[in-house]
């Protein structure tokens, strides 16, 4: 743990939304391939972070029912969450679904 860096904290807000395959809960789907993550990284203040995914030969694909959590940041709650959806834009994954109302009540109070 050594040569980990320091912990630093943010000021910012932050919104994480999962993605998960289909038929999740019940029985996920797996092995349907993933694309896009590089362009939701490339937007400002996007992070993508893997749960149930593997690379297949080269092909990332879904290994679980919650496949990736995204996370936007942003000066406030509102634009947080508008970059974290806007991440979820760039990425395919076939009959994903995730909830489309994370933060929202939140971010109406702050807003």
């Amino acid at each position: 743990l050594k040569d980990l860096p320091p912990l630093a904290w943010k000021k910012d807000s932050a919104v994480t939304v999962v993605i998960a395959s289909h038929n999740y809960p019940a029985t996920p789907r797996t092995g349907d391939p993933i694309s896009g993550i590089d362009d939701a990284n490339g937007e400002t203040d996007v992070h993508v972070l893997h749960a149930g995914t593997k690379d297949d030969n080269g092909q990332l694909v879904s290994a679980g029912g919650r496949v990736l959590s995204v996370v936007g940041l942003g000066h406030n709650l509102i634009a947080a969450r508008e970059r974290a959806y806007a991440g979820i834009d760039r990425i395919q994954l076939k009959d994903s679904h995730h909830r489309s109302d994370i933060a929202l009540a939140a971010a109406n109070m702050a807003g």
